[in-house]
């Protein structure tokens, strides 16, 4: 597939995401801007969201994940389906029945105002930083396959990368991203389905699923060892407490479900996003095994995130699975990308501008509009940042670690609100929750050289449980009336 012939592709791509933002943007406000006007259809929500919680990252490592790590993740995906049960039935009522435009003002109402910026700034970098770490990804592609090709530095394909998402969102936000975030869903299965069809046809698979299950890199479930961090537990558990605090008590995730018309057909999205979620997640596995097997028949030098971009475009599948593979690549990044961006416009601009408590609604969308610039230059100067970081671990694995220790704060507030009746000495907060994450990275040192124990991505949920206590310490005598 020459660089032209991608170039011509991305065009087109872009060109349709751009007409779909004129038209959804024509009449747009702040309210379109943040919440939709609430008139989301819950089934576009539904299927958006599994290419937003997917993003370019589980496109690209997830299969690359198998040949070291087998089918392990499979258990956390598992733990995501009790996760998004809590978040269904206890966190979508309490942000219906409190009509939240940010989810982070049940804080303020909660705690403090010390406790609600604490949060929005841990969302804030924690969203940057996932943010980031997924569009290097898709950009470093883009680089390999294009831009390299045309002599492009790495810092303009990053600019060029920003920009587009930009173009499109700058108007409509989230009422835009529901209607592209599903095109590009439909795009990254369509993807998947014929990336795993070309290579079973390639390898003479009449039986996937017979294939997948007698393959020695099939085993999913890891009970053995409970020092690992494949622990079957310690990964059913991580999954279920990282699909609260990366979806739940993400403004990213929740702005989408907010935008439904009412609590019924949030829960009603939850639903069916779970269930097609669970099913995607283990066609990304088993094309992992093919893709493996596939490198190892065929003398393919390549690994962990190099080895579906390389299979795709330059080995013997066809030009439509290069075509199918750059579409899903690009439409995977980019639905999880443009929602962070207007959500991190939408947390900043509510929770720490508070631009909605300005009575000229001309200044306020002015702030926000200045607000989505500057976001979109942070996610550049961060993408160039981490160029330089990351090397030889796959992408995913640092996503997750890095959540654990930036969401674990949020979980400790969010439990503590949810299930105690206590109030808090509000300016103690952000020193908690500052020291919870470096308390907890000196403990994992602790347990690994100490005791050989890994907790894996459980570790969010000991980041949680320190957060918590350092929480209990700053308690008021007083409590909540009921």
């Amino acid at each position: 597939m020459q660089p032209i012939h991608i170039l011509l592709l991305i065009i087109g791509y872009f060109s349709v995401l751009i007409l779909i933002s004129y038209f959804t943007g024509k009449t747009a406000n702040n309210t379109t801007f943040f919440k939709a006007n609430n008139s989301s259809p819950w089934y576009l929500v539904a299927f958006g969201m599994i290419g937003a919680s997917l993003s370019g990252v589980t496109f690209i490592s997830v299969p690359g994940w198998v040949e070291s790590q087998s089918m392990s993740y499979m258990q956390m995906v598992l733990g995501y389906v009790l996760g998004y049960a809590v978040i269904g039935l206890v966190l979508l009522p309490l942000y219906y029945r409190l009509n939240l435009t940010s989810i982070y003002t049940y804080l303020q109402d909660r705690f403090g105002d010390y406790t609600y910026k604490t949060g929005a700034s841990f969302f804030l970098l924690s969203r940057t930083i996932g943010a980031a770490f997924r569009l290097f990804l898709v950009a470093n592609v883009l680089q390999l396959l294009l831009f390299d090709a045309y002599g492009i530095p790495f810092w303009i394909t990053v600019s060029i990368t920003i920009l587009l998402i930009w173009l499109y969102t700058f108007k409509g936000g989230i009422k835009t991203i529901v209607w592209t975030d599903t095109l590009q869903t439909l795009f990254m299965l369509i993807a998947v389905g014929v990336c795993i069809y070309t290579i079973s046809d390639e390898m003479q698979i009449n039986n996937l699923f017979s294939y997948i299950a007698d393959s020695k890199l099939s085993k999913t479930f890891f009970f053995d060892d409970w020092k690992s961090g494949d622990y079957f537990w310690k990964r059913f558990l991580a999954g279920a407490f990282v699909a609260i605090v990366m979806t739940g008590l993400d403004q990213d995730m929740m702005q989408k479900n907010l935008t439904c018309r009412n609590l019924k057909d949030a829960q009603k999205n939850m639903f069916w996003f779970t269930f097609v979620l669970v099913i995607v997640n283990f066609f990304f596995l088993a094309l992992g095994v093919l893709l493996t097997d596939y490198a190892q028949k065929n003398g393919i030098d390549a690994n962990k995130d190099e080895l579906f971009p390389v299979i795709a475009t330059k080995g013997s599948l066809g030009l439509a699975t290069a075509i199918f593979f750059l579409l899903g690549l690009i439409a995977a990044a980019y639905s999880s990308a443009d929602s962070a961006l207007t959500s991190l416009t939408t947390s900043f601009s509510i929770d720490i501008l508070e631009i909605n408590k300005k009575k000229n609604e001309e200044n306020q969308e002015k702030t926000r509009k200045k607000i989505h610039i500057l976001f979109s230059l942070i996610l550049i100067a961060t993408i160039l940042i981490f160029k330089y970081f990351i090397a030889d671990e796959s992408v995913i694995a640092k996503i997750f670690t890095f959540a654990n220790y930036t969401y674990g704060p949020l979980l400790g507030l969010y439990a503590f609100g949810l299930f105690t009746k206590l109030k808090l000495k509000d300016k103690w907060v952000p020193l908690i929750c500052v020291s919870s994450p470096i308390t907890t990275y000196f403990l994992h040192i602790f347990c690994i050289n100490y005791f050989s124990f890994n907790f894996g991505f459980a570790l969010l949920i000991v980041n949680g449980l320190v957060t918590f206590s350092g929480l209990y310490f700053i308690k008021k005598t007083n409590k909540l009336k009921n």
